[in-house]
C-alpha cells in the first residue's frame, strides 16, 4: 500500500508568508492614488485633535456640571470645593490642548496666516470654563422641563443618569458654546458622538432656548440653522431639516438659513417633519404626529392629521385553522 506524504507545517507556513509578499503592491497603489490628490489623507505637520480625548472631555464636563453623578469619588460639602477645583483644572488642561490642535489643524488645512493658536486657544478655553455656571443653569432648566413634561420621570436622578434626551442636549450645549467661541472640528466630533450614543442628531450650530425637552428621542434630527425658542417639547422621529438642495449646495447655501424656526412653547409630536429656512412654527402651537410641513404656522395653531379611515376585515378561518 502506497503511503501519500502529507504536507508538513513548514510548507504551510511558507505558503502563508507568500501572501504577505503581495502587500507592497497594494501599498504602492495606495500611494499612487494619494499622489494624484484624489483621496483624503492627513499628512500635515500639525496633528488633529484626538477623538478619544474629546470624548473624555465630555465626561469631564458632565462630572463638573452634575457633581456626584459620574464619579467614583464620594462627594459631600467638605470636599466639593476641592473636587471642583481639581476637575475644572484638569478640564482646562485637556480642553486647551485639543482646542490648540484643532486651531492649528484648521490653519494648515485652510492655509491661514498665523493667529498665535496656543495663546488664543488658552483664551478660548478660559472663556469656556468661565461659562460653566451658565451652562449649569441652562441644563437645570432642561431637567425641570423633562420632569414637568414626562409623567414617567421618577425624579431628577433618573433623568440625569438615564435619559438620552438630556444626554444629547448636554453634549449639544457644550458643543454649541465651543462653536460660538470659534473652535473648529471639536463641536461636531462631540455632537456626532452624542448621535452615536442616543440616535439624536443635533448640529452644534443650532440655537436652542432653555427648558428644552426631547422625549424618547430616537431619530430626532435638528439641522445647523434651526432656531428653537424657550419651553419647546419634541418627540422621537422629529426632523427639523432643510428642503431638497441641488448637488452644488455645499458652497452656495453654506451661510444661508436652511432650517426652520420653532417659537416658544411649541409641542411637536412623533415622526413629524418640518423643513425650510423660511418655515416658522408660531409660539404655543401643537403639531401632531406624522405630519409634513414646509409652510409657516400661525401662533397658537393646532395642526393635526385627518383621522385615517380604518378597514376591518373579517377573518373567515375557523379556530382550528387559525391555531
Amino acid at each position: 500500500m502506497k503511503i501519500i506524504a502529507q504536507p508538513i507545517c513548514v510548507d504551510e507556513e511558507e505558503q502563508i508568508n507568500s501572501f504577505y509578499d503581495e502587500i507592497p503592491l497594494v501599498v504602492n497603489n495606495l500611494l499612487k492614488f494619494w499622489d494624484t490628490r484624489s483621496g483624503f489623507e492627513h499628512l500635515e505637520p500639525a496633528p488633529m485633535p484626538s477623538h478619544e480625548a474629546v470624548v473624555q472631555i465630555i465626561h469631564q464636563a458632565r462630572g463638573i456640571l452634575f457633581p456626584g453623578y459620574f464619579t467614583t469619588t464620594k462627594l459631600n460639602r467638605a470636599n466639593l470645593e476641592y473636587f471642583l477645583g481639581q476637575e475644572t483644572t484638569s478640564l482646562y488642561t485637556s480642553l486647551s490642548k485639543q482646542i490648540i490642535l484643532a486651531m492649528q489643524h484648521d490653519c494648515f488645512r485652510r492655509k491661514l496666516p498665523c493667529s498665535q493658536c496656543r495663546s488664543y486657544g488658552h483664551k478660548i478655553t478660559l472663556k469656556f470654563i468661565q461659562s460653566l455656571p451658565d451652562l449649569e443653569v441652562m441644563l437645570t432648566a432642561d431637567i425641570k422641563a423633562t420632569l414637568a413634561g414626562d409623567p414617567a420621570a421618577k425624579g431628577a436622578d433618573e433623568v440625569i443618569f438615564s435619559y438620552p434626551g438630556l444626554l444629547a442636549i448636554t453634549i449639544y450645549r457644550i458643543s454649541h458654546l465651543l462653536l460660538k467661541l470659534g473652535v473648529p472640528i471639536i463641536p461636531r466630533i462631540m455632537t456626532e458622538h452624542a448621535h452615536n450614543l442616543t440616535g439624536i442628531d443635533i448640529h452644534p450650530g443650532a440655537v436652542i432656548g432653555e427648558n428644552f425637552f426631547i422625549d424618547h428621542g430616537t431619530g430626532v434630527v435638528i439641522g445647523e440653522t434651526t432656531e428653537i425658542g424657550r419651553g419647546v417639547r419634541i418627540y422621537q422621529g422629529v426632523t427639523l431639516g432643510a428642503l431638497s438642495l441641488p448637488h452644488n449646495a455645499g458652497e452656495r447655501y453654506r451661510d444661508c438659513k436652511r432650517h426652520p424656526t420653532i417659537e416658544d412653547e411649541v409641542i411637536i409630536y412623533a415622526n413629524t417633519t418640518i423643513l425650510g429656512g423660511e418655515t416658522t412654527i408660531g409660539a404655543r402651537s401643537i403639531i401632531g404626529g406624522n405630519i409634513w410641513i414646509t409652510e409657516s404656522i400661525e401662533p397658537g395653531t393646532k395642526v393635526l392629521l385627518k383621522r385615517p379611515e380604518l378597514s376591518y376585515l373579517e377573518d373567515k378561518r375557523t379556530n382550528k385553522e387559525i391555531s
